[in-house]
């Protein structure tokens, strides 16, 4: 059974920094692309950015284009969010996702197992 336990939320003013880790259990985590997702109040869950199953390959979301970066270490079973220039719309709760394979793709249901989500709150 694959666990992913999301921590490093929080609240942070706009303009600011946060980082989103994402600790995932299980012996085969470097076999899979890994993504990241939000949900706002009153808003779907929408794809933040996603990673290959060894990192050569990241997608990004038009909205956090050039603030947020991903990675992983495989060796630490670890993926990361990295947020800067934070903005109030970025106000969510923070989604670590395993993909079913090796690729990252925006499409929610191609993830197969989900954290239990970390708070990101930005004031403006």
């Amino acid at each position: 059974q694959v666990q992913l336990v999301e921590s490093g939320g929080g609240l942070v003013q706009a303009g600011g920094s946060l980082r989103l880790s994402c600790a995932a259990s299980g012996r085969t985590f470097s076999n899979y692309a890994m993504g990241w997702f939000r949900q706002a109040p009153g808003k779907e869950r929408e794809f933040v950015l996603g990673i290959s199953w060894n990192g050569g390959t990241t997608l990004t979301a038009d909205s956090v284009k050039g603030r947020f970066t991903i990675s992983r270490d495989n060796a630490k079973n670890t993926v990361s969010l990295q947020m800067s220039s934070l903005k109030p719309e970025d106000t969510a709760i923070y989604y670590c996702a395993r993909r079913n394979g090796m690729s990252p793709t925006l499409d929610a249901g191609a993830y197969g197992f989900w954290g239990q989500g970390t708070q990101v709150t930005v004031s403006s």
